[in-house]
């Protein structure tokens, strides 16, 4: 009997992001610094270099699972003697508050559409699907605002549904960050695109119940960015502070409250908000599900990815 250690087993091969970065060779930077200031979220460090490197390569690689889904249905439908009906490539981006998800899936929806096999692309978030304010209140959990019950979850699967079944037109509620609700006399019309991009805290749980159907379920491909929590929740704490300066200060805005603390102030606040709300719902709905995900991106301090984590075929 050998003694010999096993060997260590992975779901994931893991790249350096050096090794990563040499996929880019050969490939054109479509984006200029202007466009990725714009596409850049409040507190991410996104970078000429860190498109070209990570998200260039990236994005190839989705246009490529999305070009071989396509032509695999196509083989099926031909097999079984029916019309070929191509439905849209989905997309799920999940990871924490503050990780950068957002920019990260709004970045993809650009680069994306720059390729041949994928050039309608759109994007939606799961903030749409949140439930109104005046709900969470009725169901006395307006303090677990983006845990996984103040979604309207069967809305969001239905909304996917629909989409990845070919539907001419889909309409998702508009959520306002400024009103920190949902609009009523508001939507996002999805017009069968080549891909869907579902970006969101908790997109990657499974079905809440045996007999139920989650978004995840629907979903072709999936990425959770991943990075240490220490790092998120500073993050995170930048992030209010820069907001305080920006957004906040809008009178219209329903933070304008914080507009008028003093750093400690605002570190502090932030650093509740962490503890109380944000940091529980990533421990305990959030993190568990990575390993559901196609491909991990991992970050470290500055906000840029050390290493890729594909999942074999």
């Amino acid at each position: 009997m050998s003694t010999n250690p096993a060997p260590s087993l992975s779901l994931y091969g893991e790249i350096a992001r050096d090794d990563w970065s040499r996929l880019a060779s050969g490939m054109d930077q479509p984006l200029t610094e202007a466009e990725v200031v714009q596409l850049r979220g409040l507190g991410d460090r996104l970078s000429l270099t860190e498109v070209a490197e990570v998200y260039l390569p990236l994005s190839r690689l989705l246009s490529i699972f999305a070009k071989k889904t396509r032509s695999l249905g196509s083989d099926v439908s031909a097999f079984l003697q029916v019309p070929d009906t191509t439905t849209p490539f989905v997309v799920g981006v999940a990871g924490s508050v503050a990780v950068g998800k957002s920019t990260i899936a709004r970045l993809l929806r650009e680069l994306m559409s720059r390729w041949a096999d994928t050039p309608r692309v759109e994007l939606v978030t799961t903030d749409g699907f949140l439930l109104t304010n005046a709900e969470l209140e009725r169901r006395g959990i307006a303090h677990r605002k983006g845990f996984p019950e103040s979604y309207d979850r069967r809305s969001l699967v239905d909304f996917v549904t629909k989409v990845k079944s070919g539907a001419e037109e889909v309409r998702a509620p508009f959520y306002s960050h400024m009103k920190y609700d949902i609009m009523p006399d508001a939507t996002v019309v999805v017009r069968r695109p080549d891909v869907l991009i579902v970006e969101g805290l908790n997109v990657l749980q499974p079905p809440p119940a045996p007999n139920d159907v989650a978004v995840s379920d629907l979903f072709d491909f999936t990425i959770y960015v991943d990075a240490d929590t220490s790092h998120i929740e500073q993050w995170y704490i930048d992030r209010f502070l820069k907001l305080r300066e920006a957004a906040f200060a809008n009178p219209a805005s329903h933070f304008n409250v914080f507009a008028h603390l003093t750093d400690a102030e605002a570190t502090e606040t932030a650093r509740g908000y962490w503890n109380d709300i944000n940091l529980p719902n990533l421990v305990e709905n959030v993190l568990p599900t990575k390993h559901r995900a196609s491909l991990v991106l991992r970050k470290g301090a500055d906000h840029s990815v050390d290493s890729v984590l594909l999942r074999k075929l």
